[in-house]
């Protein structure tokens, strides 16, 4: 009943016709080629490059490109005086940034230590946007099973994870980051053995459940010790 009181003709052609269709592919072609010959001019080579500053640009960009694509009565000429001036604004606060390292911090941030010396550092609990799960995953794609075989990991301000890794004779037992091992997290020590902190990483051996001295968290894992094959 409901489906008989929906015109879907006007859903999904509304007024399109043959000319219409021409006109937007047109239209799409264009605004699409100015795009890319923007991005070009960025000298960006790609997304993994781009920082929050720069996906401001390419959303505003998008903006601009969107409504000529699709509606006849938007002309191309002031989309087009919106890509110079964007353009522009992207070349002075690049050249302003490339200048002034404070300037460069705000608009691309800065790095974020993660690891240091096989143990999550206090400094990412204050960022809401470190998710430990993700990070996890990178460091699975690294072939690192836990973080004992970490020295440093650092968050770059582009989303990219770049670590430095302990000697085959410098590593030590750590967290695990696969989903087995780590499952099997529990505040109550069932054993005596060498357990790792699940908040940051810290390992000590324990005998009975205790709060980390490190953390004040109260999360235990059994620590591991595996060697990376790199």
């Amino acid at each position: 009943m409901i489906l008989t009181l929906i015109d879907f003709k006007q859903i999904f052609l509304n007024e399109l016709n043959g000319s219409l269709v021409l006109e937007i592919g047109l239209r799409t072609l264009i605004m699409f080629t100015l795009v890319l010959v923007f991005l070009r001019s960025t000298g960006k080579k790609g997304v993994r490059q781009l920082s929050i500053f720069e996906v401001a640009i390419i959303i505003s960009l998008g903006s601009a490109a969107g409504d000529p694509m699709l509606n006849g009565e938007s002309a191309i000429l002031p989309s087009l005086l919106v890509f110079v001036v964007i353009l522009a604004i992207y070349r002075i606060i690049t050249l302003i940034a490339a200048k002034s390292q404070k300037v460069e911090d705000i608009l691309e941030g800065k790095p974020l230590y993660i690891i240091e010396d096989g143990v999550f550092t206090m400094q990412e609990e204050g960022d809401v946007n470190f998710a430990k799960d993700e990070f996890f995953a990178e460091m699975r794609a690294k072939n690192i099973e836990h973080l004992g075989q970490v020295r440093t990991a650092l968050l770059e301000s582009n989303g990219q994870v770049s670590f430095l890794y302990f000697t085959t004779e410098e590593e030590r037992k750590g967290l695990p980051v696969y989903p087995k091992p780590y499952s099997k997290r529990s505040k109550n020590v069932t054993e005596d053995a060498d357990y790792a902190c699940t908040h940051c990483g810290q390992v000590a051996y324990l005998t009975k459940s205790s709060t980390c001295d490190r953390c004040g968290k109260k999360e235990w894992v059994k620590a591991i010790d595996v060697p990376r094959n790199a």
